[in-house]
């Protein structure tokens, strides 16, 4: 069954598994690069990676009215139902949730968190997911780390099919430190997201792309804001 993966711009994504959509990061009508505004996503359940604006400025009006069940770390689902939101599904680091079309499991990410009102928001994550006979991996905000090799690691004889990864530097990793990341991640195709949102983290992702195909890594696809990816 194919999967289809949409950016909607900096670091949300909507991922069609056939059997429901998950949302990444719901950051829509604040977000200069956006090609949806929040009133018009749909989605079948909401994954969050931290609790920065840029990645949740929209989750509390998408959930309320998508009623779409909210995965999370603990603390962010305590904040959300103070909001209102009902439908939350509380994690931590390692769990691992069903969600429409297969499996989500929260994974390490070297990052902060915290939610727009300072609220502590939890341990930063990335997202692990395993969609039938494919593996999605989504960073989130990060630096490069060791566990990365562990995440990129094979299972039943599949590695991963893509990673998505940050490359805007200053507050994630940055385009050289992501082929170090794309190295040990051993993923089948990159995609890059957090870039180019702002000025401070522009970057140019046809070189970013161009020195991924020369390390021979991975296969680089550069995706623009409303565009797609699908996998079968």
């Amino acid at each position: 069954m194919p999967i289809t993966l949409t950016w909607t711009g900096h670091a949300t994504w909507l991922v069609d598994t056939g059997r429901g959509t998950l949302l990444i990061d719901p950051f829509f009508d604040e977000c200069p690069t956006s090609t949806l505004k929040a009133c018009d996503v749909a989605c079948d359940a909401i994954l969050v990676t931290h609790g920065h604006f840029d990645h949740v400025a929209d989750l509390v009006a998408v959930a309320r009215r998508t009623r779409a069940p909210v995965y999370c770390t603990f603390e962010i689902a305590t904040w959300l139902e103070r909001q209102g939101v009902e439908r939350t599904r509380p994690m931590n680091l390692g769990g691992r949730a069903e969600v429409p079309g297969g499996t989500a499991r929260m994974e390490i990410a070297h990052h902060s968190s915290s939610l727009p009102d300072g609220t502590y928001a939890g341990s930063a994550a990335g997202w692990l997911l395993d969609l039938h006979d494919r593996r999605v991996y989504f960073a989130g905000d990060t630096s490069v780390f060791m566990d990365m090799e562990r995440i990129g690691r094979p299972r039943d004889g599949r590695g991963l099919d893509v990673a998505v990864l940050p490359i805007g530097d200053t507050f994630t990793m940055g385009p050289e430190d992501s082929l170090e990341a794309i190295r040990m991640l051993a993923p089948r195709i990159v995609l890059p997201c957090h870039y180019g949102t702002w000025p401070p983290i522009a970057q140019d992702a046809q070189a970013w792309a161009a020195r991924v195909r020369e390390a021979g890594t991975a296969e680089p696809r550069v995706l623009s804001p409303g565009e797609s990816l699908v996998i079968g």
